[in-house]
């Protein structure tokens, strides 16, 4: 992402230097006896992401490389191990339980499975009208149903649906339900953790088309997590790829998926469908992403890269500017072709 000064550009989300680790040690009887470890999880290990106000910044990668930590961390759900979230200016990070609740309000979640994520016990008409009462939008039962029906027919349902129970949708009917919740106290930003990957691809279509109309009705800004590369080039702005709770790439959307620099995001790139038949030489991604808890030195990628050089085995790269608007962090940079 460029440094302009647009107002476009001023990060509505701005997430630095952000880092996530787990204790996944043995107790420590079990340590002293058995003379285990200490063992840390680095789910994510250093992040540096910027969110221009109304646009969409996805996060892809294999399973296991720090996305959903990433969103949950956003929302709240996880305290950072190191690290600021920046919203608005504010620094989310550490702050009082008294003053988060303005922001919970304002940036909401969309999990991937939209009937986990919903109460079976609760209607409908609960389930959307939660937030609104939470957060006093609402003055009177009256107003809370009108809203709750203005946000159902909104999001391609029903007003009616609201006496209804989750189990008696679809799965698709299933996540507008959610993506009524999330949108019903009225929030700037939606981390959309895998909002799609749990439904038919004819009804992914649906949604995605769905959130697109909602983003450009209300201004909303999306941080998207996805390991679908095809909907992340319909859904994005811009990209960051991450790699073993690293960022490897970012950059704008169009850059990236026509232009990719990375090996790691290259190889990405090879898994999407050719529909357009063009032959051309395509080789999937291989080997198995390395264990988490002891990853490779260096280089975290270098035990799968087709570049590696000695360097990459002993040194960590960092990103950099490879083009005015893409960052990538690779030591063979220099040995990549241009496609």
């Amino acid at each position: 992402m460029n440094n302009s000064t647009h107002d476009s550009d001023i990060p509505q989300l701005s997430i630095s230097g952000m880092k996530k680790h787990f204790d996944l040690s043995p107790p420590l009887l079990n340590r002293i006896i058995e003379r285990k470890p200490v063992q840390h999880l680095r789910a994510v290990d250093g992040l540096d992401i910027d969110i221009p106000k109304g646009k969409t910044f996805s996060l892809v990668g294999e399973s296991g490389c720090g996305k959903s930590t990433v969103a949950r961390l956003v929302a709240g759900l996880y305290e950072p191990t190191a690290g600021r979230v920046v919203f608005d200016g504010f620094d989310l990070t550490n702050l009082e339980a008294s003053k988060r609740a303005n922001f919970r309000r304002r940036i909401q979640m969309i999990f991937q499975d939209p009937y986990a994520s919903l109460n079976p016990r609760w209607r409908v008409q609960d389930i959307v009208a939660e937030p609104l009462r939470s957060f006093g939008l609402t003055d009177s039962k009256a107003e809370v149903t009108s809203e709750v029906g203005r946000l159902l027919e909104l999001v391609g349902l029903n007003s009616k649906d609201g006496q209804k129970f989750p189990h008696e949708f679809s799965g698709g009917q299933r996540q507008r339900i959610s993506i009524a919740r999330a949108i019903s106290s009225r929030p700037d930003l939606l981390v959309c953790d895998e909002p799609t990957s749990a439904l038919d691809v004819s009804v992914q279509a649906q949604i995605l088309n769905l959130m697109k109309d909602l983003q450009d009705e209300f201004g909303l800004t999306y941080l998207f997590i996805s390991h679908d590369l095809a909907v992340v080039d319909f859904m994005s702005d811009y990209v960051g790829v991450m790699y073993l709770g690293r960022l490897v790439e970012v950059g704008s959307a169009q850059q990236i998926f026509t232009k990719p620099s990375h090996p790691y995001t290259r190889l990405l790139m090879n898994t999407i469908p050719d529909l357009g038949m063009s032959q051309r030489d395509r080789k999937p991604v291989s080997g198995e992403v390395p264990n988490p808890i002891n990853p490779p030195s260096g280089c975290s990628f270098h035990p799968r890269c087709p570049l590696v050089m000695e360097h990459c085995k002993t040194h960590s790269p960092v990103l950099k500017y490879h083009t005015s608007d893409v960052r990538v962090a690779c030591h063979a940079l220099e040995q990549i072709e241009v496609v």
